[in-house]
């Protein structure tokens, strides 16, 4: 049981280390190229999609609902579909957030290859600059960690975390740009307790 809960509290000890790191880089110029990717395709009426493969295919899934509940309709695209007709929803011109810790996942490179023949503009988010992934893309998000927060340090748990607060700060930029307020986000989001006028 004490092992357990060292393990636990290295792993929020460097979860913290790892946010706070990914908050230091939290301004406009780490976004200012996939802004204007944004702006451009938005002000010609292409769409945002957005993909990853494993645990970044959940992450995607995830992020595709919050950027269209923000003002920011976004379209989930299966990874390993891409390359068998589903690179068909994406139209010239749209844009493409490719999620891949490694950035050298072959599914992917070859998704992304297939989406930049099809002319969309891609918005790497790796950890590393030098990957595959992050090279193909009109421009990079770099999400790197030095660790994963436990002992084995590969289960994808600090990495997955950061690429989430980073994503999540791009969308809180789109719908801060687009001045969303609450009877928009009611508009979008009837159900629930988050449906409700008045609800913090």
């Amino acid at each position: 049981m004490q092992d357990l809960q060292h393990q636990v509290s290295v792993f929020c000890d460097e979860t913290s280390k790892a946010i706070c790191e990914a908050a230091s880089v939290f301004n406009l110029e780490y976004y200012r190229d996939a802004l204007k990717l944004l702006a451009e395709a938005e002000l010609h009426s292409h769409r945002l999609h957005i993909t990853g493969i494993g645990k970044p295919h959940h992450i995607a899934n995830y992020m595709a609902s919050l950027f269209s509940s923000t003002g920011t309709a976004c379209y989930f695209l299966d990874g390993t579909e891409a390359t068998h007709g589903s690179a068909g929803q994406v139209k010239a011109g749209d844009v493409i957030i490719a999620i891949s810790y490694y950035g050298n996942i072959p599914e992917l490179i070859a998704a992304v290859k297939a989406l930049k023949n099809n002319g969309a503009k891609i918005i790497s988010v790796t950890g590393f600059p030098e990957s595959e992934i992050a090279k193909m893309g009109d421009t990079h998000l770099n999400v790197h960690v030095d660790k994963e927060g436990d002992y084995l340090n590969k289960p994808p748990r600090i990495s997955m975390l950061v690429t989430l607060f980073m994503l999540m700060n791009l969308s809180l930029i789109l719908q801060a740009e687009k001045g969303i307020e609450d009877d928009d986000y009611i508009k979008w989001h009837p159900a629930g307790q988050l449906g409700k006028k008045g609800i913090l």
